[in-house]
């Protein structure tokens, strides 16, 4: 039992650190493909994947029509809207920055939970979103309270929070019936079909040219495999096993993991206010998910899974 706990620990650090460098391999794809280009081809590469491994596993799982239009919905906000807004925010933004503001969906889910749903909303729901505020407006403002990052490009990150956030109005209805991997395959599949029509109008003619290096195919691969899948598998086995609190806790290291693996790879200057912004955002994070801890049995907004999209 106690090596099944430590195997499962082990599996959430390697999900955090997948999404946590799929920042800096994003960064090195954009170098020759745009968005839409690797966006489209890590859904298909990562689609293609994950149905060939589930079907080698025997897991295959039929969706009942009535969900279609659900299943749809949710695949447009995410992955299709969130990573629109990710990419062409990240186009224009540190990989750091970009990690923190997406960091910050947990944060907010409380809020969508009492609007949507009627769900209780504690002082320490809203004091941990403050907080988690107050950090990423150190990271993006500078003294003189003015841009230190694109505005655009915060805009469009939180767009993608946004867009992650509507998802979840789709995810736990369609949670409670199907397994993480179904779920996970159709919004890729879906995803990666919203994507094409973007990419054969917008980035074809260049496609065909372009002769990408073999870092930036290889960084391509690793999207589609571990940020986009086993990412996703590891999350998942570590929530049915320790609880989505105690997994979210360790999802809050994502910013630390971009940061570290930015300043390694990619020369990102690591300054003391992203510093100060990342321990005071995952300060807020921890607070507002101290409630979660308290939660059990019940499925609430704040209670699923909210890993990243990435």
């Amino acid at each position: 039992m106690q090596k099944n706990i430590y195997l499962v620990y082990m599996l959430t650090l390697l999900a955090v650190s997948f999404w946590g460098i799929s920042y800096v391999w994003m960064k090195v794809v954009f170098e020759f493909y745009g968005p839409v280009t690797t966006m489209f081809l890590r859904l298909s590469l990562s689609s293609v994947f994950l149905y060939s491994l589930l079907w080698f596993m025997g897991k295959r799982e039929k969706i009942d029509r009535k969900d279609y239009g659900s299943f749809i919905w949710l695949s447009i906000f995410s992955p299709f809207f969130y990573f629109i807004g990710e990419s062409f925010g990240l186009q224009l933004v540190s990989p750091t920055i970009a990690a923190v503001i997406i960091a910050t969906i947990p944060v907010f889910t409380p809020f969508l939970g009492y609007i949507a749903f009627g769900e209780k909303l504690t002082g320490i729901n809203i004091l941990g979103f403050f907080i988690s505020f107050f950090g990423v407006m150190i990271m993006v403002l500078d003294f003189e309270f003015r841009f230190s990052a694109s505005p655009r490009g915060v805009l469009l990150l939180f767009f993608a929070v946004v867009s992650a956030l509507i998802n979840i109005l789709f995810l736990k209805k369609l949670a409670m019936k199907y397994s993480s991997a179904t779920i996970i395959k159709t919004q890729n599949l879906l995803g990666a079909l919203f994507f094409l029509p973007l990419f054969l109008i917008l980035d074809f003619q260049d496609f065909k040219t372009i002769r990408p290096s073999s870092e930036a195919i290889w960084a391509l691969i690793k999207l589609a495999i571990f940020a986009s899948t086993l990412a996703f598998m590891f999350y998942t086995i570590a929530v049915r096993n320790i609880g989505v609190a105690r997994t979210s806790i360790f999802a809050n290291l994502i910013p630390v993991c971009t940061a570290i693996f930015s300043f390694f790879l990619l020369g990102e200057k690591i300054d003391l206010s992203k510093i100060l912004g990342i321990i005071i955002v995952i300060s807020g994070l921890m607070l507002s998910q101290f409630a979660r801890l308290k939660k059990k049995g019940k499925v609430t907004t704040d209670s699923l899974p909210s890993p990243p999209a990435s």
